[in-house]
């Protein structure tokens, strides 16, 4: 019987133990944690994006971008559905395409995946790290490396797997954090800590537009964080490791233009003359933003609405629908949800997976240069790498 090892037991790791003992083979697991599938368990804040049904190389940033196109036509949604009904795990597609268990509930994904694989027979180590690849590659007919990444030390996430293909000769393309949040050029946004909003990011590389994202934004100490900051993380991540100026304007109100706002302002201030620029301004934004940002602006917050002219309205105006503030740092990789870069995939067969440089060594998910936008496409390349792994360790 053919044996297998496989180093990791995340998304990819898992469903590569899954296919692999299907088709017979007599697989070890082997994972540092004392429990399995932790990333699983915190995705999508406890609920597991699982997947998404819309899935092309354009949803993923890597060197080589159109690594990712066999494995996502081989195992693309519809085979993974395929494959969670078989082991009882049904799932809910949103309009937008992004894919959640039924259950809503990430423990239930972890829990189905693992006993499903230990009745399989796939033997788990926990508690198991692997420090001699070369030695587990003597003792295996084939060896998984599916340790993931740096991002999110706290959970496990380290270079192990870099460090196992450098042993062979592979080329590391630099990693970066991901999906991950920003620090900020700015004593003022400590001041709107835990204040949030829904509105719109524009990342600024060299103070040029690169691209825009709507969603929740969510102040903190260090700067900015929410849904909409994550999305535009991996490019603003790659432009800072670049030494490049890095800015973002931030959109309070994006339902208004300057114009608009500014008439609401100037017509508030004329029928509201007792008020204070802040009373007008606590009716647009949380309390702590228009305080903030009348202090950066240098305006008193006492000033009263009968001194407000036509001239400091569309000021404020302005504050509010573009506020640049610099980018200096991310959040770093323990806050990171992914990794940018990692194992070139040009060393890597993109239909096997299996190393250009070594036979019967195989790497799949996050430890390859493959990185997916936010929304489930992380955890589709997981499924698909491991699977296409477990199909080739299978036949060959």
């Amino acid at each position: 019987m053919k044996k297998t090892a496989i180093i990791g037991g995340g998304a990819s790791g898992l469903i590569c133990a899954i296919f692999c003992a299907r088709k017979g083979v007599e697989v070890d697991l082997y994972e540092q944690n004392s429990k399995c599938a932790k990333k699983i368990l915190v995705s999508g804040n406890g609920r597991c994006n699982i997947t998404n049904t819309n899935l092309t190389y354009n949803d993923y940033f890597s060197q080589n971008p159109l690594f990712v196109e066999f494995a996502l036509k081989e195992f693309g949604f519809l085979e993974f559905e395929k494959f969670c009904h078989s082991i009882g795990l049904l799932l809910d597609a949103k309009d937008d395409g992004r894919v959640y268990p039924l259950s809503n509930e990430a423990k239930s994904v972890a829990s189905l995946l693992i006993n499903y694989a230990k009745n399989l027979g796939v033997n788990f180590h926990t508690d198991t790290k692997i420090t001699d690849i070369k030695k587990l590659l003597n003792e295996y007919d084939a060896v998984v490396v599916a340790t993931g990444s740096e991002a999110a030390s706290h959970l496990g996430g380290n270079s192990d797997g870099l460090e196992f293909a450098k042993e062979f000769g592979h080329n590391i393309v630099p990693t970066y954090p991901s999906l991950v949040q920003l620090h900020l050029d700015s004593k003022i946004v400590k001041k709107m800590s835990g204040a949030k909003v829904d509105g719109e990011v524009t990342l600024l590389i060299n103070n040029k537009k690169k691209l825009t994202s709507k969603g929740d934004i969510l102040f903190a100490d260090y700067g900015v964080s929410g849904f909409a900051v994550l999305d535009i993380s991996q490019s603003a991540s790659v432009a800072l490791m670049d030494s490049s100026h890095v800015s973002i304007s931030i959109n309070l109100l994006p339902s208004f233009n300057a114009q608009k706002l500014s008439s609401h302002i100037s017509s508030l201030a004329l029928n509201m003359p007792q008020f204070t620029i802040l009373d007008i301004l606590a009716g647009l934004v949380p309390l702590k933003i228009a305080q903030a940002l009348l202090e950066d602006l240098d305006i008193l917050s006492s000033i009263s609405a009968d001194k407000i002219n036509v001239k400091l309205a569309k000021k404020i105006a302005n504050q509010l629908l573009n506020w640049r503030l610099e980018v200096t740092d991310t959040h770093g990789f323990r806050h990171a949800e992914v990794s940018g870069g990692g194992v070139d995939t040009t060393e890597i067969n993109p239909k096997t997976f299996e190393s250009l440089k070594k036979k019967n060594l195989y790497f799949c998910g996050e430890v390859l240069d493959i990185v997916g936008k936010r929304g489930g496409y992380n955890f589709a390349f997981a499924w698909a790498s491991g699977h296409l792994a477990a199909k080739a360790i299978s036949r060959n």
